[in-house]
């Protein structure tokens, strides 16, 4: 748990999407309102342009975020640029993102395989390899993000590696990841199946993996979590994280 991408006292606090619950997701708004607030973690997404350009946004289409339908792929930048979101943000590069914010820390989910090499690109010339973590619910495309970003930018883990992990913890079997792998990010249940265990948990621990859960809004469960020693939290609802941890001490003072 020594990357630099994990340096500041814990447990983190992620806003998801720069805290999604507000309305204008992954918008330079959202950001700025999450690092006004004291979040230093913040978790978002990138699609890529037709022309190449690594973009932050959820979605493959435009139609929930901005009202128009089209294809984030069939777009060039120079079409993207111009589309509001939420009636006033544009969605912003990645290599934009990274350079106004030097002082946090981006969870990037890597939405599509066409992004791959454009987002991995985009960490290396704004020199974000230390304060960055690229995830993926795909392995094979975190397969590629590794091979091209290499060990020293930090990666989380795909459904299947995730998955064989669990089982590995429920039989004590001991598995090796990859050796960017920092943190195993996980729902707290995915369908009828508890996936943080105590037991899980504990083996993430040995393994000297962080847990990171998403996206968890209930100030109740984000209480338990805490209890259990989950390494952060995901939110939504930012300002009900930021209140759960400042009541419990976690929240910077500054």
């Amino acid at each position: 748990m020594s990357h630099p991408f994990l340096d500041a006292p814990g447990p983190l606090a992620f806003a998801h999407r720069g805290g999604a619950a507000e309305g204008d997701e992954n918008t330079a708004e959202a950001f700025q309102r999450a690092v006004d607030m004291g979040y230093r973690y913040v978790e978002t997404d990138v699609h890529a342009t037709a022309d190449g350009v690594p973009v932050v946004i959820h979605d493959e289409r435009l139609d929930r975020v901005a009202g128009r339908q089209a294809r984030v792929a069939d777009l060039t930048w120079a079409d993207l640029s111009s589309v509001r979101v939420g009636g006033a943000a544009t969605v912003p590069r990645l290599d934009e993102v990274l350079d106004a914010w030097p002082q946090v820390r981006f969870n990037v989910d890597v939405k599509a395989d066409g992004v791959v090499e454009p987002a991995v690109a985009a960490v290396h010339s704004t020199g974000a390899e230390d304060r960055v973590l690229l995830a993926s619910f795909s392995d094979a495309r975190l397969t590629r993000v590794r091979a091209l970003a290499g060990p020293r930018v930090a990666t989380s883990m795909g459904m299947r590696a995730t998955t064989r992990l669990w089982f590995a913890a429920t039989a004590g079997v001991r598995l090796r990841p990859p050796a960017s792998v920092v943190a195993a990010q996980i729902p707290v249940r995915h369908g009828r199946v508890t996936v943080l265990t105590a037991r899980f948990l504990a083996y993430l621990h040995r393994l000297g993996l962080q847990a990171h859960v998403w996206t968890v809004d209930d100030p109740e469960e984000m209480n338990r979590l805490l209890d259990m020693g989950v390494d952060g939290i995901m939110t939504d609802r930012i300002e009900v994280l930021r209140d759960v941890y400042a009541s419990r001490g976690f929240w910077p003072d500054h």
